[in-house]
């Protein structure tokens, strides 16, 4: 029989991931700030807990999917926090996007209390997650690695499941994929300001583009969201502007020149500023149409 998982923060990504593994069979216990979502995960059968140390004394497998590096810090080693009611021997994943640094010390804090931390970014928006196609970005034990695939291989493409390296290097990793996403779709977003600005059909043009080497996920996913102008949120602006923020810091820890990050942080700020944040990041692109005199 599939173990009992503990999974804390049912959110815009979380809820779908939590109901992923029930459908796999696991059985669940969870914790959410907000009633809702966790009333509907115990409707799909999960069984409910008050605090996160609520869930620690039931499992000792436990996913925690929350906004931020102190989100993460709160419910690991605040009040009724994880780490208070932890058993030895469990693996704690984190699939939130949190600074580096932090996530090397809560695993080591983990360790020192005779558990394991990994710290597992995903990719892969709403949609992925739903899906259960996320990638998967994972730092710490190779060990621990091994004994949880089977989970995150249900809430991720398990071909895109990958351990990246020691603690803190999913975090990395999942930093260049946020820098890499932020420079395309600024590319992305100028030459469909181009195009319309010079007349030729925007759409044709972003056909012909997936067809060649210029094709990525970016100009497909986000590309249609620029020609319907649907900024829904898969993603919230305001997590990619927390995302670039880390992006920024850590490009500066490492003395590695980020020119390009840091314009579509400047983007992203511009998207803050104009009250988008709970829109999807992807609309960063309406600041260069903008500026071209489109929008």
């Amino acid at each position: 029989m599939p173990e009992t998982i503990g999974f804390i923060g049912l959110g815009l990504m979380g809820r779908p991931m939590a109901t992923n593994l029930i459908k796999a069979g696991y059985s669940l216990v969870v914790h959410s700030r907000s009633p809702q979502p966790v009333d509907a995960l115990v409707a799909l059968g999960a069984k409910r807990a008050e605090t996160p140390a609520d869930v620690a004394r039931q499992v000792t497998r436990l996913v925690t999917m929350v906004p931020d590096s102190p989100d993460v810090e709160q419910v690991l080693e605040g009040p009724n926090g994880v780490f208070s009611a932890l058993e030895r021997g469990t693996i704690i994943i984190d699939n939130s996007s949190i600074a580096p640094g932090v996530a090397r010390r809560l695993a080591a804090k983990a360790k020192s209390l005779g558990a394991q931390m990994l710290d597992a970014p995903v990719s892969g928006g709403e949609i992925g997650a739903v899906s259960g196609t996320l990638s998967i970005m994972v730092g710490g034990d190779a060990d621990a690695f091994e004994k949880v695939k089977p989970i995150l291989d249900v809430m991720g493409n398990p071909e895109k499941v990958v351990r990246i390296g020691e603690a803190g290097a999913g975090q990395l990793c999942k930093v260049c994929n946020q820098m890499v996403i932020a420079g395309t779709l600024g590319v992305v977003a100028e030459a469909f300001a181009l195009a319309k600005k010079s007349g030729i059909d925007a759409e044709k043009m972003r056909e012909a583009l997936l067809g060649g080497f210029a094709s990525s996920r970016v100009l497909e996913v986000h590309g249609e969201r620029i020609l319907k102008g649907n900024f829904k949120p898969g993603f919230k602006t305001k997590l990619f502007a927390k995302d670039l923020k880390i992006a920024s810091s850590t490009l500066g820890e490492y003395q590695v020149a980020g020119l390009i990050t840091a314009v579509a942080q400047q983007e992203i700020n511009a998207r803050m500023a104009a009250g988008a944040a709970e829109e999807d990041y992807s609309g960063m692109a309406k600041v260069v149409l903008e500026l071209a005199r489109l929008d």
